[in-house]
């Protein structure tokens, strides 16, 4: 399948940078994009799973556990381990998994033969896509057309990371760490809001007004589709280097501190914004966190943790007929620039050789 580089989609900075953070670290809980047709929604999620490293997995297991990480795998690997089996292990791509909107429960979480159960005693599980999507991207386009139940199942998973199948009192569980991509078009129907606000991260995008970008996207898709293997080679040391960027940042990610002023930062931030609960602020943390570390810093700054709420409020603000939530937004954009100017200005003043260094901030327990 030819698929466009992710690098060479123009402009949707948003976008790509909720998609790249969810990759860094897919614990955040997922992305909405919502935006008209033909705004590269999909393109991109597809882009996003073809530039993300090769992972190492048990080959012949269906939910191509981690074989270093016995506490991710599932039960049949960890018994195999226990047994004294060597794991046969293989570098594989990492998946992307399309789940249909006529998608059943039992499709989504798989089903139990609860005669087989019942007559041998032995549980046989048949996966469903959530276990095709372990260590993977699940993208789900329309889910706002989606039954509100397996719209649940999937946040559950995505947020537990772990999948519960549960069949007249028998019990299966496996892993299901995945990277969520849920795309819709607000034309065709909203989500509730107890199922949108579970989304982590949201964007809205649309079509790109200035006629210079228009250009530039006609002149790309253009050449993508006369000759995909060039177009490609265009793009590959790009692509390489985003790769790249993404697998060091996903290694630093556990290192990344912060400390009591940048909580109090974000509880203020939500606060001013009037958002609902704390679920934002738990989000805004873990973005900002997983940002630092595409930046390649061991700690937050006031940047990444705004940058991660314009990901992580847009959908939580509360709308009312005489507020305008553009508002807030804006005036969010506007520290966005003076935190970028700021920290600008902090990294051509980094204390000199001999000088103190700053205070170390604590890790995240």
């Amino acid at each position: 399948m030819q698929i466009f580089p992710f690098t060479a989609i123009v402009g949707q900075e948003r976008m790509r940078r909720a998609l790249v953070l969810n990759a860094i670290s897919p614990q955040i809980g997922g992305v909405l994009i919502r935006g008209e047709r033909g705004t590269a929604k999909s393109t991109a999620a597809r882009a996003l799973a073809a530039l993300l490293p090769d992972i190492h997995a048990v080959s012949d297991c269906p939910f191509h556990c981690e074989p270093n990480r016995p506490d991710q795998m599932c039960d049949t690997c960890r018994e195999r381990i226990q047994d004294g089996e060597e794991l046969p292990v293989a570098l594989l791509k990492t998946r992307f998994v399309d789940l249909p909107v006529s998608a059943t429960e039992d499709r989504v979480v798989g089903t139990l033969d609860i005669e087989r159960a019942i007559k041998e005693g032995e549980r046989h599980f048949e996966p469903g896509v959530l276990a095709a999507a372990n260590r993977g991207l699940l993208y789900v386009d329309e889910v706002n057309l989606l039954d509100d139940h397996v719209v649940d199942l999937l946040l559950d998973s995505a947020a537990m990371g772990v999948n519960v199948v549960e069949r007249e009192g028998i019990s299966f569980s496996h892993p299901a760490r995945f990277i969520l991509v849920g795309t819709m078009n607000p034309e065709e129907g909203e989500l509730r809001p107890q199922l949108l606000d579970r989304f982590a991260l949201c964007v809205d995008i649309h079509g790109i007004a200035d006629a210079d970008a228009r250009v530039e996207i006609l002149r790309r898709r253009i050449a993508f589709e006369r000759d995909y293997g060039a177009f490609c080679d265009v793009w590959c040391e790009e692509e390489a280097l985003l790769s790249e960027r993404i697998l060091q940042a996903q290694e630093l990610l556990a290192d990344v501190t912060y400390d009591d002023d940048d909580l109090f930062t974000i509880a203020q931030l939500t606060a001013e914004m009037d958002v609902d609960g704390h679920r934002a602020d738990i989000v805004i943390l873990k973005t900002a966190m997983a940002h630092a570390a595409f930046m390649g810093r061991s700690s937050i700054r006031e940047t990444d943790i705004l940058l991660a709420a314009e990901l992580a409020l847009p959908h939580r603000l509360r709308r009312t007929p005489f507020e305008d939530t553009g508002a807030k937004m804006d005036k969010l954009a506007q520290r966005i620039e003076q935190a970028r100017q700021q920290s600008a200005d902090q990294e051509e003043q980094e204390p000199a050789e001999g000088q103190a260094e700053p205070k170390k901030k604590q890790p995240i327990r």
